[in-house]
């Protein structure tokens, strides 16, 4: 599912310039930085998802727990 919408010129373009910027040298640790960044970002938003989900989650549990309780009485 790509993000961007890149073509196969537009993408060789990026790369060329990106090549004469920071030189050939540069390129293999500027790949594992914007990857290690990416890899962060994406865990950083799962954690905050589930986050997200189980406070969404609780009013819920608790309904269920009286729900139980009254059925027991």
């Amino acid at each position: 599912m790509p993000v961007f919408n890149i073509g196969p010129s537009e993408l060789i373009l990026v790369l060329i310039l990106a090549l004469v910027i920071f030189g050939p040298s540069k390129i293999p640790e500027l790949g594992r930085t914007l990857g290690s960044g990416i890899r962060e970002f994406r865990r950083a938003t799962q954690e905050i998802s589930t986050q997200f989900n189980s406070v969404l989650d609780e009013p819920k549990k608790e309904e269920k727990k009286e729900d139980k309780e009254d059925t027991k009485d």
